[in-house]
């Protein structure tokens, strides 16, 4: 009770403090004053209110690890479990057969023999980062709060929740090329410097995305703006980890940037095209294109000078499918670069089409690359629209900082359930 005469006093001076620097009306005033005082005695004191803040903070965290914990629990046995059996059957299967007679087939087993170790490997990991983060979480509410330790139970929840929705992903992925890798290819448009521009920033998106998941990416090649203001005209990225296609495989086609100048009414389309086709991990394309339909030729991209190891670019005559290479050290590994490129894209467009050959692909067709896929609205508000899913995001800073797994996974929900 003591203690209710020197807060009273302490308002009060708050409160003329407060009036003799106000210049507002005195119903303002009072009605503020009252607010001051109610503020006053619930807290009693600006660190007593911190700590409130504080405090909200916790229970939020603390939900969130709670939630993520929850997940683990009711995901992770019944996984752990199919992926045992999973490997108990591939042991099965390769004592019974002879692995030196059937070296493709062998290749197969072993390859999904190593995958379901991993996966025992990571969801046994799970299961302890969630039982860590549950006892730190119990032993907060015995001991009192250490914020420290509590930032790491948060931070292995963080993982948990991450973990399971890429494994949850890539259980969805069951095209052929699906658990490959991927190669980006990144083309400004016609906009001049602007598409240039916002070709680099598209860049620098999957690059942050990757670095950010943990994921292998190498940047093979990049041209440069010749303007002087910025900006690439095409730049390839090689992502080689597994899933990689069939993660940015619905990437592919037209991204647009979009805003209004000045307020005015007409806006302005900012174009880059974005290709990704399958980078086959530890196989090679194992099909033949006849040299006759092929036109192979060196070329030089706007502004660049005289080079001993030029852009090799690959037209297929069928289908009018252009590729090229500069990233390799000589002409001749540039040369196979493009042409494994091409043989993947022709491979993607036979399973597009149900055909069952890459040959019976003969007329002239409409390069996927050049449908709509995105719209990024800078101005006169900002949203990321994406055509193939409908959904729209409001935070474009964040999307193009390499947040764009809400739409990868919407990508493959939609390819699972078509």
């Amino acid at each position: 009770m003591a203690a209710e005469p020197a807060f009273a006093s302490r308002a009060a001076t708050l409160c003329l403090k407060w009036q003799s620097s106000s210049s507002i009306n005195s119903n303002k005033f009072q009605t503020s004053k009252l607010l001051l005082f109610s503020r006053l005695r619930s807290s009693h004191s600006l660190d007593d209110e911190n700590k409130d803040y504080k405090q909200l903070g916790f229970f939020s965290l603390k939900k969130k690890i709670e939630d993520a914990v929850l997940r683990a629990e009711m995901s992770a046995p019944t996984a752990l479990e199919i992926e045992e059996a999973r490997q108990i059957k591939q042991e099965e299967m390769m004592r019974e057969c002879n692995l030196w007679e059937d070296p493709v087939k062998s290749h197969e087993i072993l390859g999904r023999f190593a995958d379901s170790a991993k996966a025992i490997d990571a969801l046994k990991d799970l299961k302890y980062k969630a039982e860590e983060a549950k006892l730190i979480s119990e032993l907060v509410e015995v001991e009192g709060i250490n914020y420290q330790l509590f930032d790491q139970a948060y931070n292995a929840s963080l993982d948990v929740n991450k973990f399971l929705d890429q494994y949850e992903m890539a259980k969805l992925l069951k095209g052929p090329f699906d658990k490959e890798g991927a190669c980006v290819i990144i083309k400004a448009g016609s906009d001049g410097v602007n598409s240039e521009i916002w070709a680099e920033q598209l860049l620098n998106m999957y690059i942050k995305w990757a670095k950010k998941l943990g994921y292998k990416s190498r940047l093979v090649e990049k041209h440069p703006s010749v303007t002087g203001y910025g900006g690439i005209q095409l730049a390839t990225i090689e992502f080689e980890f597994e899933c990689a296609y069939g993660y940015l495989s619905g990437e592919r086609g037209i991204h647009l940037m979009i805003n209004s100048q000045n307020g005015s009414v007409h806006y302005e389309e900012i174009s880059a095209y974005v290709d990704v086709v399958p980078l086959f991990l530890g196989t090679s394309v194992d099909i033949e294109i006849d040299d006759k339909d092929l036109i192979i030729s060196s070329l030089l991209l706007r502004g660049e000078k005289n080079s001993a190891e030029p852009t090799v670019c690959i037209q297929h005559i069928p289908t009018s499918i252009s590729v090229q290479s500069s990233g390799e050290r000589s002409q001749f590994a540039n040369k196979i670069k493009a042409l494994n490129r091409l043989k993947a894209k022709l491979l993607v467009i036979a399973e597009e089409l149900k055909l069952s050959d890459v040959s019976s692909i003969k007329d002239t067709i409409m390069d996927v690359c050049y449908a709509e896929t995105r719209r990024y609205v800078s101005h006169p508000y900002k949203m990321v629209q994406d055509v193939k899913t409908g959904i729209q995001l409001p935070d474009l800073n964040s999307f193009l900082d390499g947040n764009i797994e809400p739409l990868i996974g919407a990508h493959i929900r939609i390819r699972h359930t078509s």
